[in-house]
């Protein structure tokens, strides 16, 4: 019973983590106008920030995930948490590009990057039955901290300063890593399985390219994150210039109305797909891939509206859709590929995907002068088009071969 009661245990110390982990990155984006007003930086200046914090976190993750595989995923989630923190802190201290570069593209997206593999990783140790609900749960936290961040950092940053809001959210995110010191726990059946075979990252690798469904999964991540990471860029500021909004209002109200209807979208999606998939595994595939063609009409909307009310709606059905995707990320890698490679296989989905998407704010950031950010946001629903077909051809033809070899290779594995 006590183990049966730690592992939602667990499920809150990382969702609290989470948490900081989605503010520290939303802070930067929400008081950028400040920021470009203080240090007269540019468009392209600001888009080449954030593709660098990308490209920092995409190139990390990798070695991240076989380090989670090896060795204490407590730790590293520790480790991670206190100094992206720490980084977040000394980002406030930044005079200039360069300063803003070391610290908040570098620093603090390296030190993301040693969270996510070991994150999920442990989460999904400890919840077998309940792995999709409990990854839906966590991704709640994601939603969570991007609306309260972006309604406080805006605050802060009016009201005190832009500078004071990076070093109150990082100095909440070193206490809550101290916590986790004491709190937080390896499961030991996983530890003791990773003490008879170490793993090989090279053969994480070529099991991928093996794993026609883990491939299509990927490349479909990869234009998930594409989108998102433009969105969450340029929303706040996207609504602060064409609707003359407060820097605190533009903010919240780029992320509330999407995260508010993923928030019950992921719910929704995590509690029907672990039912599902007790009797058809593929469906939470299926799920993803519908999510993704349901939301592409509500990008357009989004991008191309000129009232507030049909952007909101826009911004409502995109994050309900996607979080059809976010529930079923994780649990579908882990259907097709072995337990003892989760953490690898995370992190290299984790990487190509942000090695991807890192280019979205430059990209948003180039066209906004030429052809507007209307026409940018708009334009990002042909990613989600091709992905969603993606999804759904691997779920016709991929998806029930992959899944009865990686059932053979995990039985074998536990003989």
């Amino acid at each position: 019973m006590r183990r049966l009661n730690y592992k939602w245990e667990v499920l809150i110390l990382l969702w609290i983590a989470f948490f900081f982990n989605q503010a520290d990155r939303q802070v930067f984006n929400v008081v950028l106008p400040l920021i470009q007003s203080d240090l007269h930086i540019t468009d392209v200046q600001i888009g080449l920030i954030a593709t660098i914090f990308n490209l920092a976190f995409a190139v990390l993750v990798p070695i991240a995930g076989y380090i989670g595989d090896l060795y204490s995923r407590k730790w590293i989630i520790v480790l991670s948490i206190l100094f992206w923190s720490i980084a977040t802190m000394f980002t406030g201290l930044s005079n200039g590009l360069l300063m803003l570069i070391l610290m908040r593209s570098i620093a603090t997206g390296g030190g993301e990057a040693f969270f996510a593999p070991a994150n999920y990783a442990l989460l999904g140790s400890y919840h077998k039955d309940t792995r999709a609900f409990a990854m839906s749960i966590h991704q709640t936290s994601y939603y969570v901290g991007i609306i309260v961040c972006s309604y406080l950092a805006g605050y802060v940053g009016e009201q005190y300063g832009w500078r004071n809001a990076f070093y109150i959210f990082g100095a909440v995110g070193v206490v809550h890593g101290v916590v986790l010191i004491f709190r937080l726990k390896d499961n030991p059946s996983v530890g003791k399985d990773r003490q008879i075979e170490k793993v090989r990252f090279l053969e994480v690798v070529k099991l991928i390219f093996r794993t026609p469904t883990a491939l299509s999964l990927i490349i479909a991540f990869c234009g998930l994150i594409f989108v998102i990471i433009g969105y969450l860029t340029w929303a706040p500021t996207y609504l602060f210039e064409k609707f003359d909004m407060s820097l605190s209002m533009a903010g919240f109200n780029s992320m509330f109305y999407t995260h508010l209807f993923a928030f019950a979208g992921v719910i929704i999606a995590g509690k029907y797909s672990d039912k599902l998939a007790k009797k058809v595994p593929a469906k939470r595939l299926l799920m993803q891939g519908i999510g993704l063609l349901c939301a592409t009409p509500f990008i357009v909307i989004m991008g191309s509206s000129n009232t507030l009310i049909m952007i909101y709606f826009g911004f409502a059905g995109f994050g309900f859709a996607r979080a059809f995707f976010d529930a079923n990320t994780y649990a579908v890698l882990y259907d097709v590929i072995p337990q003892k490679f989760h953490s690898s296989a995370s992190g290299i989905m984790i990487t190509i995907g942000f090695l991807v998407g890192s280019f979205a704010p430059l990209v948003l950031g180039y066209l906004k002068p030429v052809l507007g950010l209307s026409f940018g946001i708009s334009a990002l629903s042909v990613i989600w088009l091709f992905s969603g077909i993606l999804l759904i051809i691997a779920y016709k033809y991929f998806f029930k071969k992959d899944y009865s070899k990686n059932m053979e290779v995990n039985g074998s594995l536990s003989m």
